[in-house]
């Protein structure tokens, strides 16, 4: 899939088939999420892959609007590690939002669905996480994707909209 078709027809998907995503299509969807922006090129990122169908259920316990890890075969959670070693630690959001598209981007463009579910900056979810993953203190993570292939069908929707549009000022 070309790369306009993947931006114009990705949409939340929250309904997954139990068919596992191999290695290798996990590796480009990481790539993918390595060669975002960052500021200062301090790529803060790293990347907890979770297949543990365990893991997967426990996700509901601290997030609300987790209901989908129950079938999902797979999650991804974008962390950022701001540490005094990043160059930029002030920018990990940022940073980590930039993976997080290009993630969804190469999800949509390989043929699987994705959703975007937000932990930071709650405090439980980010907490939730924490404890679920063992992640050490300098270790944010910005949301939890979870993804794997769908039957859902992801279509163009139009969302252009002239009036948001401002040149040289408001």
């Amino acid at each position: 899939m070309e790369l306009f078709e993947a931006m114009f027809t990705r949409r939340s998907v929250r309904k997954f088939l139990p068919t596992p995503v191999p290695a290798e299509i996990i590796e480009k969807i990481l790539r993918a999420a390595m060669s975002a922006p960052s500021a200062s090129d301090g790529r803060p990122w790293h990347f907890v892959v979770i297949d543990d169908r365990a893991k997967l259920d426990s996700v509901p316990e601290f997030h609300p609007y987790a209901q989908m890890f129950l079938g999902a075969p797979m999650a991804i959670v974008p962390c950022a590690d701001i540490s005094s070693t990043a160059k930029n630690p002030a920018f990990w959001q940022q940073d980590m939002a930039a993976a997080t598209q290009n993630i969804l981007l190469a999800v949509r463009a390989l043929g699987l669905g994705a959703v975007w579910v937000s932990a930071f900056p709650r405090e439980d979810r980010v907490a939730g996480l924490r404890k679920m993953l063992n992640l050490p203190d300098h270790i944010f993570p910005l949301n939890i994707i979870p993804l794997g292939y769908t039957d859902v069908e992801q279509v163009a929707a139009d969302r252009f909209d002239k009036t948001r549009i401002h040149h040289n000022g408001w």
